[in-house]
C-alpha cells in the first residue's frame, strides 16, 4: 500500500465516522419530545415569577409605609406562608 493510498484509507474512513455520529446525533433529538416538556416548564415558570413579583411589590409596600400597618402585613405574609405550606404538604 503506497502512502497515497494509505491516506485516502484515512480519510474515508474518518468521513464515515462524521456522518455517523452525525446521523445519530439527529436521530436522538428526533427521539426526544422537548416542545411538551418545554411548555409546561416555561409555564411553571411565569407562574413563579408572578408569585415573586406579588411578594416583592408587597414586601416594597411595607418597606415605604411606615406605620401601625407595618406589623400587620408582616403577620399576614407569616399567616400566608405556614397556609401554603400546609398545602403544600
Amino acid at each position: 500500500m503506497n502512502p497515497f493510498d494509505f491516506v485516502v484509507a484515512i480519510v474515508a474512513i474518518t468521513f464515515v465516522f462524521i456522518l455517523l455520529r452525525t446521523r445519530m446525533n439527529v436521530r436522538h433529538r428526533w427521539d426526544q419530545p422537548e416542545d411538551r416538556d418545554d411548555k409546561a416548564e416555561n409555564a411553571r415558570l411565569h407562574q413563579q415569577v408572578d408569585k415573586l413579583q406579588e411578594r416583592i411589590r408587597v414586601l416594597e409596600r411595607i418597606v415605604t409605609d411606615r406605620g401601625a400597618e407595618t406589623a400587620a402585613q408582616i403577620e399576614a405574609l407569616r399567616d400566608h406562608d405556614r397556609i401554603a405550606e400546609e398545602d403544600n404538604a
